[in-house]
């Protein structure tokens, strides 16, 4: 008879290890319509790199053709607005936030 704990798998091993990153708007859409995302990285660039590799139709939209964060691109860790090296840690939750802009 199995008792109620289970044993952890790799993979509850890998995801506990990823932070989660929810994507709005149009990112989104570009992402198959998934708000939510386990993606590993120790800082919020390697997080974004990861995150265009899987999806690749977000590939230039958070990220341009150098790497670096757009402009029109809001990344909060925890909640605060974060800098592209900021520190990322298992269990972390990210937003990504297209800016919204009109007139």
């Amino acid at each position: 008879m199995m008792s109620g704990n289970r044993r952890r798998t790799s993979r509850d091993r890998m995801l506990a290890d990823m932070a989660t990153v929810r994507l709005r708007g149009q990112l989104e859409k570009l992402a198959g319509g998934g708000s939510e995302h386990e993606v590993q990285g120790t800082t919020v660039t390697e997080l974004l790199k990861e995150l265009e590799a899987t999806h690749g139709a977000l590939e230039g939209w958070i990220l341009d053709e150098r790497g670096v964060l757009r402009r029109h691109i809001n990344v909060f860790v925890n909640g605060e607005l974060a800098e592209p090296n900021t520190a990322v840690s298992a269990g972390d939750k990210i937003e990504i936030l297209p800016a919204i802009s009109g007139g």
